[in-house]
């Protein structure tokens, strides 16, 4: 069947199982390459041959020798059953040619070998600059701060770590390197001005590298405010101005401090704190007083050391003042009398006290009436009647079947009258 020619149009049947052959050696082995290498061990894999023999595969003997040379060795003493193996103990950086061979009764096939030489070397990793978070913005730190920064990076082999400052090398003297397989530490110990920069760190492994840059800015305290005057004085009222100071302690300037001290006393006193102008005026000084200024610079680190004082001193003269009193107005509170609010009709049982109640304003003061069915209830010792801030009350004690009907309270000053009434209701007992 093999012998007969396929039919013409129809293409060649394809299986997936390999042929057999019963006498000679299989087919080589397919598909060779690396899997993973470093300094010391290559890895590779394979496929198995296409064809084999009857009595099927024994194994695979896999054979190195070095660039330039046929000297074939197997590394394994025992044939090797699975399509993958590691060839260990090898030597950093020699360059070795691979072939494997697959083995069976009929003998060794034709061997496969990789198409270039491999290097024993580590694989590179291409090397990367982990740099933390915050020191991608600009780190800040005061004058005699100890420095002490640490930027991981990743890379394989070992890379190669490299520092600078502003283009050029880190003075050791001042800057000190450590630099282990996983991260680089800047280390100051005793931070100067001098220290501020850009540094640049570089890790290389072989053609790869990788930068980072951190800003590093040392501040001090600001010098004191380069002149201050007196600009102008009136009534109370003093107008300063100044000038920002020529050393701002590496970093802006945030605002002043400006304080007052009376000649009579020298005692000084904060007039403003934070203040972000370059002029300002001094109010509610005293009259006939002397006053003198000063004015201190302020930056993220503190208030200046020293302050500058203003050469010329400020009186306050003294001045005939004629004090007007305000005229007010006199108002007029006076109002009839006015319910604010209603009496309800309300209901009792003979034997139960009840009480009545409303309220009322006016001014002068009302004169509270309380009348019963339009008579006027006056002192009659059944009934109680109080009146206290605008709120009216008659209490009725223990009503009988008589005590009921209209109640009416009566409130009347200079300016009229006004009357309000509810109806009373009271019940036997059942």
């Amino acid at each position: 069947a093999e012998s007969e020619a396929p039919a013409e149009g129809k293409a060649k049947a394809k299986y997936d199982v390999p042929s057999y052959n019963f006498d000679q050696p299989t087919s080589a082995p397919l598909d060779l390459f690396i899997e993973d290498k470093n300094d010391t061990s290559v890895t590779i894999i394979w496929s198995q041959p296409e064809v084999i023999g009857l009595s099927g595969l024994d194994g695979y003997t896999i054979e190195i020798c070095k660039e330039g040379t046929e000297d074939w060795k197997a590394v394994n003493e025992d044939l090797q059953k699975s399509c993958r193996y590691v060839i260990k103990n090898l030597t950093t950086g020699d360059r070795l040619k691979i072939r494997v061979v697959a083995v069976n009764e009929g003998g060794r096939s034709p061997p496969v070998t990789l198409p270039e030489p491999v290097l024993v070397k580590e694989v590179a990793d291409r090397p990367k600059v982990r740099l933390p978070r915050f020191l991608r913005q600009r780190y800040v730190a005061q004058v005699g701060d100890k420095i002490n920064l640490t930027v991981p990076f990743t890379g394989k082999p070992k890379p190669v770590v490299s520092w600078t400052k502003n283009g050029t090398a880190v003075d050791t003297k001042r800057v000190n390197i450590r630099s282990t397989d996983r991260d680089s530490i800047l280390f100051i110990r005793s931070s100067e001005r001098d220290d501020s920069g850009v540094y640049e760190m570089t890790v290389k492994v072989d053609d790869f590298e990788d930068k980072a840059s951190l800003t590093l800015q040392i501040v001090e305290l600001p010098g004191p405010p380069a002149s201050v005057k007196i600009a102008d004085v009136w009534g109370f009222n003093v107008a300063l101005e100044w000038t920002a100071p020529t050393d701002n302690g590496n970093t802006e300037i945030t605002g002043y401090t400006v304080q007052k001290a009376d000649k009579k006393t020298g005692d000084w006193f904060t007039v403003m704190e934070h203040y972000h102008r370059l002029n300002a005026t001094i109010s509610d000084l005293i009259m006939g007083n002397t006053y003198k200024f000063r004015v201190f610079s302020e930056n993220k680190c503190g208030i200046s050391e020293n302050a500058t004082m203003s050469k010329e001193e400020a009186k306050i003269l003294k001045t005939g003042i004629e004090y007007k009193p305000p005229e007010y107005k006199e108002r007029d509170f006076t109002e009839a009398p006015k319910f604010t609010t209603n009496m309800t009709d309300r209901a009792t049982t003979v034997g139960y006290s009840t009480k009545l109640l409303c309220s009322v304003r006016g001014s002068p003061k009302p004169k509270i009436i309380w009348m019963k069915n339009q008579m006027i209830i006056g002192d009659d010792p059944k009934f109680r009647q109080i009146c206290v801030q605008g709120i009216c009350s008659l209490e009725i004690r223990k009503p009988g079947n008589f005590d009921g009907g209209v109640y009416s309270c009566r409130a009347k000053n200079d300016l009229g009258e006004t009357t309000i009434s509810c109806k009373l209701e009271v019940k036997r007992k059942s």
